[in-house]
């Protein structure tokens, strides 16, 4: 729990100890007197339609001490086990250096220690450094050297020179231009001879997109020339589009890798200034006082910026600049990793949905597969029963009409009754199932329909894999699911 407080925390925790009883909590203030509820030092209840708050016995300590009483208990514990943590300390840098490489991480944490027993890492820290305990080819890093938790780490300087990535190659950028890029050629015939201030290129098509000041545009071009030469150099395509959004045209420069279309544009960042307001927006404030006069105005700042333009799905997924400490020509191999990284985790994805497509049509058809063998399975469980229905049933007809002829005196029938007895034994007779030879009755239909009850879920998700003679047709790793 942090229980530290903002100013605006502080001033309502002082409204709320001032006020002779309950104090009501506006609604703007609801979130802040949550924060106090959390921290122990009010308690909160229903009032009407608002919350009240009071001040609690830590609150109360909390002004009065500028201390948390929790806090408070937690130093003095800190303080009564500093002696005993401070004795389980390493003795020196060699034990220090045994227990860091008993570890599988090689990193040993003391929770926030005492001061005795932060002086105790501390020595040890120190003769590890200063008396050669550490193993050649490693690295003793300690933080949390003043307050807070102490980690102590071994590292091994080879292991994280393999791990580092490789570095990013750089991009050369001319001083000048002998044979430009094709884009660029194309992008200083556009700007003619204009000499005005501001160079926008956004509007145009076949260009390269350009929002900059007219001293920065020479650099721009020659930036932008060494990152198409370098992109088409990899083997990827540099061109120009044209889109619609919303009715509009839309022009664009996109590097395309492997199929994926990235747009860039040039711009020139810009920082906010006072605006002073000219005499026509004074005049225009005097005649109508409504109207308002803007406080900034931006004013580009001499730093180059490259990334997707602005409103496109990709801004600031990938973006390099001029910074404090780097110029933009020596981020560009960045940014072209930067692109490269975005397509292979695009391929990645794209890669998972394929197959968590073909996991979920490998399914719903071993689904229908097990549906259709529970439906042939049902269907010749119900066939068998009746057939043994009907089995019963002509063995219990041929003993009634057994049972009929012995009644009869000296075996002699009238003529109607010897009839019906005869048409009951030769009704038995077809209806018994084993008065032919058995055998397995055919399957029955394999539309959607006919397993509709068998199987849950969309029947339409994809292609039914029945023909027309209930034969599977779809592809055998389907079915074998």
């Amino acid at each position: 729990m942090k229980y530290t407080l903002t100013e605006q925390q502080t001033g309502l925790l002082h409204q709320i100890a001032a006020a002779p009883g309950t104090f009501p909590v506006a609604p703007s203030s609801t979130n802040t007197a949550w924060a106090l509820e959390q921290r122990g030092l009010i308690k909160r209840s229903w009032s009407g339609h608002n919350h009240v708050a009071m001040m609690t016995p830590d609150g109360r300590y909390f002004l009065k001490h500028g201390k948390h009483p929790e806090e408070i208990r937690a130093e003095k514990k800190r303080l009564a086990d500093d002696a005993e943590r401070a004795e389980n300390a390493p003795a020196d840098g060699f034990e220090l250096i045994t227990r860091l490489q008993s570890t599988a991480s090689g990193r040993l944490t003391v929770p926030d220690p005492g001061p005795r027993t932060r002086g105790q890492w501390r020595a040890a820290y120190y003769s590890a450094l200063h008396q050669g305990h550490i193993p050649d080819g490693h690295k003793l890093r300690w933080a949390g050297r003043q307050r807070g938790d102490c980690v102590f780490t071994l590292v091994d300087e080879e292991a994280v020179k393999v791990a580092e990535p490789p570095p990013v190659p750089a991009i050369d950028v001319p001083d000048e231009l002998d044979r430009p890029h094709r884009l660029v050629r194309a992008t200083r015939k556009a700007l003619g001879r204009s000499k005005s201030t501001t160079v926008d290129t956004r509007e145009k098509r076949d260009v390269i997109p350009l929002h900059v000041s007219r001293e920065l545009i020479d650099r721009a071009l020659r930036i932008m020339h060494a990152l198409l030469t370098e992109a088409e150099n990899r083997g990827y395509e540099v061109e120009t589009r044209t889109d619609l959004h919303r009715g509009e045209a839309v022009h664009k420069l996109v590097v395309v890798i492997r199929g994926h279309a990235l747009p860039l544009a040039v711009t020139e960042r810009t920082s906010k200034v006072p605006h002073e307001p000219t005499p026509q927006e004074m005049r225009r404030q005097e005649r109508s006082p409504w109207t308002r006069i803007p406080k900034y105005d931006l004013e580009f700042n001499g730093r180059l910026e490259i990334g997707a333009p602005a409103g496109d799905w990709h801004q600031r997924a990938y973006t390099q600049s001029d910074g404090a400490r780097w110029t933009l020509e020596s981020r560009l191999g960045r940014l072209l990793r930067d692109l490269e990284d975005i397509v292979a985790s695009a391929e990645r994805q794209q890669q998972e949905e394929e197959q968590r497509k073909a996991e979920q049509r490998r399914q719903w058809y071993a689904a229908v597969a097990q549906a259709r063998e529970r439906q042939i399975e049902r269907h010749r469980a119900e066939t068998l029963a009746e057939q043994v229905k009907a089995w019963r049933q002509a063995d219990e007809i041929r003993a009634f009409c057994r049972a009929a002829r012995a009644r009869a005196e000296d075996n002699s029938l009238p003529p109607v009754q010897s009839e019906w007895l005869e048409w009951a034994e030769a009704h038995a007779e077809r209806i018994d199932p084993l008065s032919a030879p058995l055998r397995t009755p055919p399957d029955p239909p394999s539309s959607r329909e006919a397993l509709r009850e068998l199987l849950q879920g969309n029947l339409h998700a994809h292609a039914w894999p029945f023909d027309s003679k209930g034969r599977w047709s779809s592809p055998d790793e389907s079915a074998s699911a």
